[in-house]
Parts: C-alpha cells; sequence; structure tokens
C-alpha cells in the first residue's frame, strides 16, 4: 500500500457548509425517492396494477441500487467523492424525469427502476463526514443527517397529498427530477473533498496520510467479527422500512378507511417522531459510547425491540379508535430509526479510513439485498391475506433476527475498535518517524 503525505488541513472551517449542503440533498433526493409510496393508488389507477405488481416496481429499483453499491463504494474510496455526489444528484434528475413520461406499466417498471442507479451513493458522502467530525460526534452528525430520511418522507407525502390530486403524479415527478439537477451545480461547486484519515484524533498532531484503496484491506473488513454481525442484521434490518414506506399508506387508505385528512393528520406527527428518533438515537449512542464501547449497539437493540413491541400494539388497536392508533404509531415511530446512525458510526469506528466507503458500501448491499425482496412479499403476503398482516410478519420478524444478531456484535466490537486504534498508531508513528 502506497501513502500519500500531506500538509495539516483545517476541515472544521468548511464543514458545517458542507453538513449543510448535505442536509439539503439528502432531504431532497429521499423526498424523491420516497414519493412514491404515498402516490401508490393514484399509480395504481393509472397503470391499473395489483399489489405484486406494485411491489415489483419498488423491488426493481432496489435491485438496481443493491447492485450499484459496490461500485460506488469502491468509486468513493479511490476517487473524488464530492464530485461523484454531484455527478449522482444529475443522475437523479435526469431517471425522475424519464419515469415521470413513462406511457405503461411495462416502461413505468424499468424506468422507475433506473432511479436505483443513484440511490447507491450515499457511502461516500458519510465517508466524507467521517473525515470533517471524529468518532466521538459521528452518532449526532450522523442522526442530524438521517432526519432527512423521514422529512422527506413527509415533504414527499404533502406534495403526493396536495398536489397530485390537482396537477397528477406525474407532474410532482417532474419538479423533483428538476430539484436533482440543481443540487448536482451546488453539489459539484460547494463541496471540496479531504484527505481520508483527517477525523481520526491519532493523525492530529502529524501530517495527514493519504492511503489509498487497497483489496487486501478491503477483505479484511470480513475478518471483523463485529463487521459480520452488523452486516447480517443489515440483510434483515431494512425490511421493515421498505414494507411501511411502500404499503403503510395503502393499509390506511384500504384496511382501516382513512380519507386524505385523517391520512395527513395522522402520518405528519408520526414521522416527525420519527425524524426525532434520529438525532436522539445518535445521541444516545455518542453519550452511551463514551461510558462503554459496546454502547452504541446497545442503544441500537433497545430501539429494535421496543420498535416491535410497539408497532405490535398499535396494530391491534380498533379501527373505531383513530387518536389511540395515531399516538400508539408516534411511539413507535420514536424508537425504530435509534439504530441507524449507531449502526453507521460503527461501521467507521471498525473500518481504516480508506477503505471506508467500501464498508458502508457492503453493508448497504446486504441491506438492499434483503430489503429488494421486501416490497415484492409484502405485496404477495398482502394479496394472499391482508396490508395488516403483511406489515406484521415481515417487520417483526425481521426486528427479531437483528435483536439476536446485535447481541453478537455487543460481544465482539471492543475487539475490533481497539484493533482500528492500534493500526491508527502505526501509522502516526510511522509518518512521525518519516518527517524525522
Amino acid at each position: 500500500m502506497t501513502a500519500l503525505v500531506t500538509r495539516k488541513s483545517s476541515p472544521a472551517k468548511h464543514r458545517w457548509r458542507v453538513i449543510a449542503i448535505f442536509f439539503v440533498f439528502l432531504l431532497l433526493h429521499q423526498c424523491d425517492k420516497l414519493l412514491i409510496g404515498p402516490l401508490m393508488k393514484p399509480i395504481m389507477d393509472t397503470f391499473k396494477i395489483n399489489y405484486t405488481q406494485w411491489g415489483l416496481i419498488n423491488t426493481g429499483a432496489l435491485i438496481v441500487g443493491a447492485l450499484l453499491y459496490p461500485v460506488w463504494g469502491w468509486m468513493s474510496d479511490k476517487y473524488n467523492r464530492a464530485r461523484l455526489l454531484a455527478l449522482a444528484s444529475f443522475i437523479w434528475g435526469a431517471t425522475t424525469w424519464v419515469s415521470a413520461i413513462a406511457p405503461n406499466y411495462g416502461a413505468f417498471l424499468v424506468t422507475r427502476s433506473s432511479t436505483g442507479i443513484d440511490d447507491s451513493s450515499y457511502p461516500g458522502l458519510y465517508s466524507l463526514v467521517a473525515d470533517y467530525f471524529g468518532p466521538k460526534s459521528r452518532g449526532k452528525i450522523y442522526g442530524l443527517l438521517q432526519l432527512t430520511q423521514p422529512l422527506g418522507y413527509l415533504i414527499g407525502m404533502l406534495l403526493a397529498l396536495l398536489l397530485s390530486g390537482v396537477i397528477g403524479w406525474r407532474a410532482v415527478f417532474y419538479i423533483t427530477g428538476s430539484l436533482g439537477i440543481v443540487l448536482a451545480v451546488v453539489l459539484f461547486f460547494g463541496v471540496k473533498d479531504i484527505p481520508r484519515g483527517s477525523g481520526e484524533e491519532e493523525l492530529q498532531d502529524v501530517d495527514k496520510a493519504q492511503y489509498r484503496f487497497s483489496w487486501k484491506v478491503a477483505r479484511d473488513l470480513f475478518k471483523l467479527k463485529s463487521m459480520i454481525m452488523i452486516y447480517s442484521q443489515g440483510f434483515f434490518g431494512v425490511f421493515p422500512w421498505n414494507v411501511i414506506t411502500y404499503s403503510f399508506f395503502g393499509y390506511l387508505e384500504i384496511e382501516r378507511h382513512y380519507d386524505t385528512n385523517t391520512m395527513l393528520f395522522t402520518m405528519a406527527p408520526a414521522v416527525l417522531v420519527l425524524a426525532a428518533g434520529y438525532p436522539l438515537g445518535g445521541f444516545l449512542g455518542d453519550w452511551l459510547f463514551k461510558r462503554t464501547q459496546r454502547g452504541r449497539l446497545i442503544v441500537s437493540a433497545t430501539g429494535v425491540i421496543l420498535g416491535a413491541i410497539c408497532l405490535y400494539i398499535t396494530m391491534n388497536i380498533p379501527i373505531d379508535q383513530p387518536a389511540l392508533f395515531g399516538a400508539m404509531l408516534m411511539a413507535t415511530a420514536l424508537f425504530i430509526p435509534f439504530a441507524s446512525p449507531n449502526v453507521l458510526s460503527t461501521i467507521y469506528d471498525i473500518s481504516l479510513p480508506e477503505v471506508r466507503s467500501t464498508a458502508n458500501a457492503v453493508e448497504s448491499f446486504i441491506e438492499s439485498a434483503g430489503a429488494a425482496s421486501a416490497p415484492l412479499i409484502s405485496g404477495m403476503i398482502a394479496d394472499a391475506t391482508s396490508l395488516k398482516s403483511s406489515i406484521l410478519i415481515i417487520c417483526l420478524v425481521a426486528w427479531a433476527l437483528c435483536f439476536i444478531l446485535f447481541f453478537g456484535a455487543i460481544y465482539f466490537v471492543p475487539r475490533d475498535i481497539n484493533t482500528l486504534h492500534a493500526k491508527l498508531r502505526q501509522r502516526a508513528e510511522a509518518a512521525l518517524h518519516k518527517a524525522e
């Protein structure tokens, strides 16, 4: 492996501007990505399709994204991450426009699947954030950025419910696709890449060593036992989010008989609470991590089990009690996102700087490989039973498996964290020795 020694830089000066740009990019991208859920009924009516065909639309985009995660991860560890994110934003805008003009179901299936191309670009963004912020504060920053997922869903929901009936669902896609093109320009000129490893404490007092991507280092990720546990839980962990995203509005409208206003007043508060759960989970993970290296994963496991219990209670509340249903839905929403910022932070707690995009991409690939089948399986279960049964079966089984795997990761993670920091200290010592 070759190392390039660069002058000490001060990323702190620009990092909050970068976070602001990333926040807007993620917010609008999530809005575009998740907009299709609230548009379920008008799109199904346009193409006259059933639940299984609807599930296949969403599965197609997830499969494309899953296949491209390793590619985006490798490119983000090898090339300029800021430029790659600008490219991803342009692709987002272009593919959304193409899907908006699809004349029939077959064309829409293909074009909507193409929107998954840019969905797998996030590892480069999160690894760049890890270079701007140190380990003790990453959980909060990731939690802040992951606010964009529920907030984007909320904005998409408002666009779908308020505009689709007036201007049509295709015009809504034209709006969000255009925003992707604008953000591509902002990312290209507003974000700068910095040396990998800039956020590590061991490297603060020496010239930064920017290590190049290495296949050997990447393969060594699979020797980390806690990483294997995290990757395994990732396969199941996004099943619930995808099922809820793509089926919950249909469940409220079709099986609970909610009108547009009732859906809005039920989901909007729940999504806002869900949004609060991301930074809260990240804050709790950072707080407990300062006390024990197992802290982030303890918070993750707690969120998973409490979310499962609350969802079970929520889905069994009678239809004639919408206020109680809404209150319990908010309780469920609070705990669901606890694991997300902490899993991401843990991946960076145990992986070397030059393969962090790849480490995240592998985790996302495994997640997507599982999640890609979730909408299709959900649709098949719903056709055979009901949307309620589909949501409950998939969510509860997935979260139970995640809870078990988190416990395995909790056991192994201290050793893997200590191993990483020992390697970083060796690099710092080598750089100082070379400078002398």
